[in-house]
């Protein structure tokens, strides 16, 4: 089986999950030349024909990825495409392998709905992803629910999740991650609350320092990266006397140093959008917190399993904020279960092996009809 994937970006992240699709299908990869600072994957080692094109961006976020038409011919039995409505390039692909009888060769990767949308955007995504005449990937349940509501078919819309880079982190995990590196920073045995994440307004992060001097639980605070937001957080510590209790760690691109800071914190403050960073802090045992609004929210959400793995507060409320954590302290006295549950909640359903699976039972289904 032959495979066209055509996504916007070659993104570090994702180096897992596309290196094991190379591993596991004859695929063919045309990557979006990303012009911003996030890490590019290394794509030297794919077995597959990798072609870089340049994204053309326009206004109000639309953009067209040049040369990406010449792909769609009977070389491919399948075409896994970005799917996002924004990219001008995707429409004319699609249109033009309806026109050809291609249509249910191709598959969009995509979030799906978010329940936020407006009246123009539901029409103009309703009309978007019904050109994925093979399916849609979807990184989440949530999206799934919506779309199954907006009346798209069940039985074309993949729930794919997200993963890190889970091989190697799995081996960190396995390894001795126990440490007094808190005691030695903060010089007591106070819980620990951990955010690692770029430090960008959208995350609400200044709702965190200002819940910490009011949670009953005396607790230590690290901030593990940066952003824009570093020296109005570092402001807002200072104005609450809190400069004793906050590191501010900075970035870490040490996968070892990231493990053993998430591994020996208790809890992981997520006030916005929790995206990623939860999948980062289950893999390595430590439970999330973030809001409740989940049109509002990132994917990654549902990793989050109320009293288990998290639990969620009101949005944009700071008095909920400060009890849920304080609740969570004094519920969940088990450090070594809660760590348990958030490791099978990774390796069951956040990782590249289930995202390959699901692939599989898809694409099959368009091997079938024109194999």
């Amino acid at each position: 089986m032959k495979i066209c994937q055509i996504i916007n970006s070659a993104s570090h992240y994702r180096e897992n999950i596309f290196s094991l699709i190379d591993r596991e299908f004859d695929c063919d990869f045309v990557f979006g030349v990303s012009l911003s600072d996030i890490k590019q994957m290394d794509i030297s080692k794919f077995r597959g024909i990798v072609t870089k094109v340049r994204n053309r961006f326009f206004t109000k976020g639309f953009y067209w990825q040049e040369g990406v038409q010449r792909f769609l011919n009977n070389k491919y039995d399948a075409y896994i495409l970005i799917g996002d409505a924004h990219c001008l390039s995707i429409w004319l692909f699609c249109i033009r392998a309806k026109i050809t009888g291609r249509s249910k060769r191709i598959f969009f990767w995509t979030h799906g709905w978010y329940g936020k949308e407006t009246k123009i955007e539901r029409w103009i995504k309703k009309r978007f992803f019904r050109l994925a005449g093979g399916g849609i990937f979807l990184y989440g349940n949530y999206a799934r629910g919506l779309m199954i509501k907006e009346g798209f078919s069940p039985e074309k819309l993949w729930v794919i999740h997200n993963s890190l880079d889970y091989d190697k982190q799995l081996l960190l995990r396995k390894s001795n991650l126990q440490s007094d590196v808190y005691l030695e920073h903060f010089g007591n045995s106070k819980k620990v609350i951990i955010f690692i994440g770029r430090l960008t307004a959208v995350k609400h992060l200044d709702m965190l320092v200002n819940a910490l001097p009011q949670i009953k639980e005396k607790c230590n605070l690290i901030f593990v990266g940066e952003g824009g937001e570093r020296k109005r957080l570092e402001h807002l510590v200072s104005e609450n006397g809190l400069e004793d209790r906050v590191w501010f760690y900075g970035p870490c691109y040490d996968e070892r140093i990231n493990a053993e800071l998430i591994y020996n914190a208790d809890l992981c403050v997520a006030p916005g959008n929790v995206g990623l960073t939860a999948i980062h802090s289950l893999m390595f045992g430590t439970p999330v917190i973030s809001h409740n609004d989940f049109k509002w929210q990132m994917p990654e959400f549902e990793a989050i399993i109320p009293q288990r793995t998290g639990v969620f507060f009101e949005h944009n409320n700071l008095k909920s904020l400060i009890n849920t954590i304080q609740k969570w302290f004094d519920c969940h006295t088990n450090r070594n279960e809660t760590r348990q549950f958030c490791f099978n909640e990774i390796d069951a359903n956040w990782n590249p092996d289930f995202q390959i699976k699901v692939f599989k039972a898809a694409l099959n289904k368009v091997h079938h009809i024109y194999k």
